[in-house]
């Protein structure tokens, strides 16, 4: 494995589980594997389950581990070729990512979209330019469109607790207080379609008309408008806010009513969330406190997640 971007850079999802399944086993018998090498963690955006439990995946693997805030600590960053840079930014992307790649064996990176030009965040600009030059192995940690280790960690939470072989899986939309983007909904939508292609689960996604996202993650799909259909006998529900797609980074509904709350859900149903998350806003605070929420062991599978895509990458 060269780099981890999406469900697309994992040959056999199963296995994939399983491999992470047995490092929760055994997460010290691969430190060998690590001796010597560098993690260095680039963050433009703020971080903290990403943060830290890819340190500690890096450090279960005797890594050494570096961390960047290069939002707050490193140079304002230029992407563009063939401008005189004579603005803002200070330091073109082609020196600070091959300057980075010298100094690690192995780079995460982790931006955010602008939710303001589609076209530029779904081009995955800055993600591809970083991977270029850094000529390192290069992880995911979020990008625009994408984040394949929270994805990796919900299909891991899902297979640890379902009790019928193909949970009925539901993505369902969440009202907020401000424009999110579209990366962990169109992770787990590709994530999921997947797994259902493989026969591990059943999945539909429900939202309120014109929070579309878009098609390459959702092709196939089933898309559900009615709240209390889709979720009907669900096994897992996973709840999460976006803007739109179409009308791009805009917030064209609020409706409080999105909101799950415990009377909705049959007592089988397991509830998801990749945090953070707004109490009473997206998720029921009584649902979050209660036996349905399973938001604690997603969050401690994003460990187990990050150590088996670092060993894959340290193993090739």
């Amino acid at each position: 494995m060269k780099k981890f971007f999406s469900v697309n850079d994992v040959s056999d999802l199963k296995e994939f589980v399983v491999k992470a399944q047995t490092l929760k086993t055994s997460p010290f018998d691969d430190k060998s594997l690590g001796e010597n090498k560098t993690l260095g963690l680039i963050f433009l955006n703020p971080s903290l389950r990403t943060r830290l439990s890819t340190q500690k995946a890096g450090l279960n693997l005797g890594m050494q581990v570096m961390v960047m805030n290069m939002g707050q600590e490193g140079w304002a960053l230029e992407t563009r070729d063939g401008v005189a840079m004579d603005g803002n930014t200070v330091e073109h992307i082609r020196e600070a990512a091959g300057v980075i790649g010298q100094y690690c064996d192995v780079v995460g990176f982790r931006s955010f979209p602008s939710l303001k030009d589609r076209d530029e965040d779904y081009s995955e600009t800055l993600f591809n330019k970083f991977m270029e030059f850094c000529k390192v192995p290069l992880i995911s940690l979020e990008s625009a469109t994408r984040h394949p280790l929270q994805s990796f960690a919900d299909l891991l939470t899902i297979e640890e607790h379902k009790t019928v072989k193909k949970p009925k899986v539901v993505l369902t939309w969440a009202p907020h207080v401000k424009a999110l983007p579209q990366a962990v909904p169109n992770s787990f939508a590709e994530w999921m379609n997947r797994a259902e292609k493989e026969g591990m689960i059943d999945f539909c996604i429900t939202h309120p008309e014109g929070y579309e996202l878009a098609e390459e993650f959702t092709k196939d799909s089933k898309i559900i408008y009615n709240q209390e259909e889709a979720i009907k006998d669900a096994d897992f529900v996973y709840v999460k806010n976006w803007s739109s797609y179409h009308d791009y980074g805009k917030v064209i509904s609020t409706d409080e009513k999105w909101m799950i709350q415990a009377d909705q859900l049959s007592k089988n149903t397991k509830v998801m969330h990749c945090l953070p998350v707004r109490r009473d806003v997206e998720l029921a605070s009584n649902i979050l406190d209660g036996p349905q929420s399973l938001v604690q062991a997603e969050a401690g599978n994003r460990l187990w997640a990050a150590q088996t895509v670092l060993k894959e990458i340290l193993s090739s």
